[in-house]
């Protein structure tokens, strides 16, 4: 079972999330960034399915040089090795793009059975690349799963809605995409995150995987920022006193606020 696994490092949901003042775009260097956690859970969900039916588990990436430590999480955890697309020309790119371009990076990796990635990034919070890439791949897609097993050439998703579980089935290859229900990722072990050091990444450019710089980037984006204004600061709250006539003086300020 040869599995993908795209990752993204993402800032800290804990650290300042800013655009840059010069093209909006996000102002990475600003804050802390991890790998994302339904990353982390997209990654726990191929190794179990790797001890389960053995193979290899390959994580890919796209970003700055700085998303190495994203991927030495993921490799830490037990992914055999992984991919890092990296270029300058990258910065910018919209979801279309981005998913065009991850594409191309899996068609260099030979015959693929699985590609898993989470619902969406806690970044962007597009909530469509997985969708995307198999369709630019011409591959079946399951997405928003909570669980996955893999039967021979079969997988099978299950995807809970509002109203009803929904089953999902398709022949491999296929993507995937998980939620927060699929699993608790593990924690790297010592050995772990030592192993990791020596396992192969392949570090590729735009024209490593023949991708044109006019195909990427804010110039040839789809969509873009074109102005951001900084979050107001939360006002200070109104206090009541309650000398008998709290409720009165309750209902007034919602009626006030046109809450009621």
């Amino acid at each position: 079972m040869n599995i993908v696994v795209l990752i993204k490092q993402v800032p800290d949901t804990w650290s300042a999330r800013t655009l840059t003042d010069s093209d909006h775009t996000l102002d990475r260097a600003s804050a802390d960034v991890v790998l994302d956690e339904i990353n982390e859970r997209a990654v726990e969900e191929a190794l179990k399915i790797k001890e389960t039916d053995g193979g290899e588990v390959t994580v890919v990436t796209m970003g700055p040089q700085r998303a190495a430590d994203a991927i030495r999480k993921a490799l830490s955890m037990g992914a055999d090795k992984a991919v890092h697309l990296c270029d300058e020309g990258l910065h910018g790119s919209c979801a279309v793009q981005t998913a065009k371009a991850l594409a191309t990076v899996i068609g260099t990796l030979g015959d693929v059975d699985l590609i898993i990635a989470g619902n969406e990034a806690t970044d962007g919070t597009v909530g469509a690349i997985a969708a995307m890439v198999a369709d630019v791949l011409g591959l079946p897609e399951l997405t928003h799963a909570r669980t996955v097993t893999v039967e021979g050439r079969t997988v099978t998703v299950e995807r809970e809605t509002d109203d009803a579980i929904t089953v999902l089935r398709a022949d491999l290859p296929a993507v995937i995409s998980v939620n927060e229900k699929i699993n608790e990722p593990r924690y790297p072990s010592f050995k772990g995150i030592m192993a990791a050091k020596k396992k192969p990444v392949a570090t590729l450019s735009l024209a490593d995987v023949g991708i044109e710089r006019t195909a990427v980037g804010l110039a040839n984006a789809t969509s873009r920022v074109i102005e951001s204004t900084p979050r107001p600061p939360r006002l200070a709250g109104q206090v009541v006193t309650d000398d008998g006539d709290g409720a009165a003086k309750l209902a007034e300020y919602l009626i006030g606020q046109k809450l009621i």
